[in-house]
Parts: structure tokens; C-alpha cells; sequence
């Protein structure tokens, strides 16, 4: 298990997700749903419970790392999002000499994603902060060589959103997973390298006025 961190910018804190945030999910999940458009969302008490208790299984095995997003503008729980999928790439069998140097942390590869924001925080600075936040932490305090990213090939917006923070789609797999609809899902697959972390860093930046 890692240690639980926040995560704070000027517009969104990213605090580890805790039982306690139960009530506050319900509600930024509730209302008029349409907006999660391909994106599984908890509806109802006993599923968001569900939710909350298998992220936090997956945090304690050292699977995961999840949050609960918080508006600072609006001083409440808008949704929640994670990392999963760390790697730690196994180098043993690499002549001595040729590996890489570690990461800081340890992993080699993460990914970001089960994010979802309620309809108060859609079209805010939350979620591009919040991948302000996620993507300098996993590339300057984990070391990491690559931050995946992937959501529905049929989620425009989503697959708009996420290629303007400078990340490039690398494919998608077909029947890749069920769909939050009850179809089979093609994933949309994208990247950022750490080489071109500073470059989409100060273009983030830019765009969020700081």
C-alpha cells in the first residue's frame, strides 16, 4: 500500500478517498445523469458503497490510488478518479549497464481514469486541474516514463478533453470491455511520455491562467 497524499491546486483538492466521502458522492452523482454520457457512475447508496470500499481494497493491495475531487470554488465533492495499472517493469534480465535509471517512485508506467464530476463541476477548471495535478505528480515524484489514459472510443468529448492536454491516441482495442451502456466498449487508448511532460505542462498552465 502507498501512503495516502493530497493533491491541491488553485481550483480542485484531491483528497484520498474515504468512506466519509460517501454521502457527498451520492450527491454529486445525483440529479440529471445524463452528463456522465459513457462513463459508469455510481446511482444509489449500496453501489457507491460498493464503489468506495473496492477502490480502497485496491489502494490497500497497491493497485491503486483514489480520490475524492473536491471544488474549491464550491467548497464540496464533485466526483472522484484515480491512478491504477502501476507498473514496475521488470529489468533482471537486461545486460548490466543498459537499464534505465529507476523512477523516483519505483513505477515505470501508470494510468489515470475512472474520473467522473458531477454536473456542477462540468465545464470548470476541475478536471483539467485535477490532470494538472495527477500527471506532475506521477512524471516528477514517481519518475514515471509514461501516463496512459483511455475512455470509450465512442466519448468525444472525453477523447477531445483528454488529447488537449497534449496526449496522443495511440490506438483503440476493439471489444475491449463491457460498456457503462451494456454494450461492448472499444477503449480509446492515449499517452504522454515524460519527454513531452514540460511542454504539455506549460501549455496546462497557460490555459489555466496561473
Amino acid at each position: 500500500m502507498r501512503e495516502p497524499f493530497t493533491l491541491e491546486g488553485t481550483h480542485v483538492r484531491l483528497e484520498p478517498l474515504h468512506p466519509r466521502h460517501l454521502d457527498d458522492l451520492l450527491e454529486a452523482a445525483g440529479g440529471d445523469r445524463s452528463w456522465f454520457g459513457y462513463t459508469w457512475v455510481p446511482a444509489d447508496r449500496p453501489s457507491m458503497a460498493g464503489y468506495v470500499d473496492q477502490a480502497m481494497a485496491r489502494a490497500e493491495a497497491g493497485d491503486q490510488v483514489a480520490f475524492a475531487t473536491r471544488s474549491l470554488a464550491l467548497d464540496r465533492i464533485v466526483g472522484s478518479t484515480r491512478y491504477y495499472d502501476l507498473q514496475q517493469w521488470d529489468w533482471s534480465t537486461i545486460e548490466d549497464g543498459a537499464t534505465p535509471a529507476p523512477g523516483g517512485g519505483g513505477l515505470d508506467l501508470v494510468s489515470i481514469g475512472h474520473t467522473w464530476l458531477g454536473p456542477a463541476a462540468q465545464r470548470t477548471p476541475v478536471n483539467s486541474e485535477a490532470k494538472l495535478l495527477m500527471l506532475d505528480h506521477a512524471f516528477t515524484r514517481w519518475g514515471v516514463r509514461a501516463v496512459r489514459l483511455q475512455t470509450d472510443a465512442r466519448n468525444r468529448r472525453s477523447r477531445t478533453a483528454i488529447a488537449r492536454i497534449g496526449c496522443t491516441l495511440d490506438g483503440v482495442l476493439r471489444a475491449d470491455r463491457p460498456a457503462s451502456d451494456g454494450t461492448v466498449r472499444d477503449s480509446a487508448v492515449f499517452s504522454m511520455l515524460s519527454a513531452e511532460w514540460p511542454e504539455a505542462r506549460r501549455r496546462l498552465v497557460e490555459r489555466l491562467a496561473y
